[in-house]
């Protein structure tokens, strides 16, 4: 602990780039290691989910995400939902290069109304396409859409904010309750952010599949210069995995994943991640540089277009191949942002571990 002064202290806490792996005394060829990763009833190829942001996830990203061996989550509050056809929108985001102009445009084109038969339009594209199936709300507007995501057939719930808790207090309508609502819902639930032990546990004892640990979309955002809101994922992460051997005794046996969100642009983060603890990474950046993303280049989060208090940016990223060769390679570069996945099975070959649950072992030092 720190003196931060005379009355307050705090713990130092990690990023993923002040730590590192270091490999053990093994190595494996890469084709010996497994990344398949499996959540409820559903395996993937590898421990990677697009993230919920306009961005990056449309219908037709998602399925192509899905058929590499991921899983791709699309925003049901974002344009595809809220537009027929939002093309033409997204194109003229992209001649858009001031940043406060940029961030009107979002708020006037994002007060569109949410159509309810676009939810199920946009979900049924996904489904009739063969790969699985997710949708992510805000805790503002999971009630009021749940009914419609849950007949539409999903095979996991997204709930993800800024910062989600179990227990959350109002005076102008009835809240969230995580617990009931989960146990109601024939679905999958996948919740967060979080970064904290003690949310973790509480999020984890709502039912929750999965917890998402961070806040998202770290280089699109700006909540730790606007609430003033921060923890670096490092600790995040082995802080919610603790939390998660806790409820693993407590619950007699119930695994919750750990699914680590944001702050990973490069694919090293991605494997400090997983070794920091978690079971799979959700990537938004990174894909943002894929030819196929609808941002053309430019990247942002469900944050940057709130209507009262905005506090995300457009990021913009220079394209470095197809959603393949981002994804699965091969890659053409030397910075970490192609093949993160062949990334992963070298990182993983090089220390000698044989699928997830064993890498999640491995020692880390700080740098």
């Amino acid at each position: 602990m720190y003196d931060i002064g005379r009355s307050k202290r705090a713990p130092k806490a990690f990023s993923l780039d002040d730590v590192a792996i270091v490999p053990s005394r093994r190595t494996r060829d890469p084709e010996l290691v497994n990344l398949s990763w499996k959540i409820d009833a559903v395996e993937f190829g590898f421990p990677l989910v697009a993230a919920p942001m306009d961005s990056v996830m449309s219908p037709a990203t998602a399925i192509a995400f899905g058929r590499l061996g991921g899983l791709g989550v699309l925003n049901l509050e974002g344009l595809w939902t809220r537009y027929e056809d939002p093309s033409s929108l997204f194109d003229e985001l992209a001649t858009v290069n001031d940043a406060v102009e940029a961030t009107r445009r979002m708020q006037k084109i994002y007060s569109e109304p949410i159509k309810p038969e676009l939810i199920t339009a946009r979900l049924q594209q996904i489904r009739d396409a063969g790969v699985p199936v997710a949708g992510a709300l805000s805790p503002q507007r999971t009630q009021e859409f749940a009914k419609i995501v849950e007949t539409a057939g999903v095979d996991f719930f997204v709930i993800r904010g800024t910062a989600v808790s179990a227990e959350h207090v109002s005076r102008s309508g009835e809240p969230l309750n995580l617990k009931k609502f989960i146990y109601e819902l024939d679905v999958p639930v996948i919740v967060g952010g979080c970064a904290s032990y003690q949310t973790a546990l509480h999020l984890m004892r709502t039912g929750a599949a999965g917890v998402l640990v961070g806040f998202g979309g770290a280089a699109s955002s700006t909540t730790r210069q606007v609430l003033g809101i921060e923890v670096p994922m490092a600790s995040a992460i082995a802080d919610v995995a603790e939390a998660r051997r806790d409820y693993l005794d407590e619950s007699g046996g119930r695994y919750v994943h750990i699914i680590a969100d944001g702050a990973m642009g490069q694919s090293g983060h991605i494997a400090k991640a997983i070794a920091c603890g978690a079971d799979a990474a959700m990537i938004g950046g990174p894909l943002a540089r894929a030819i196929e993303a609808p941002g053309k280049g430019w990247h942002w989060g469900a944050e940057a277009w709130h209507e009262t208090l905005p506090r995300g940016r457009r990021v913009h990223y220079d394209s470095v191949g197809t959603l393949e060769e981002v994804v699965v390679g091969p890659s053409s570069v030397t910075d970490g942002t192609m093949n993160l996945v062949g990334a992963l099975r070298r990182s993983m070959a090089s220390s000698g571990y044989q699928d997830i649950k064993e890498f999640q072992r491995i020692e880390l030092v700080v740098r």
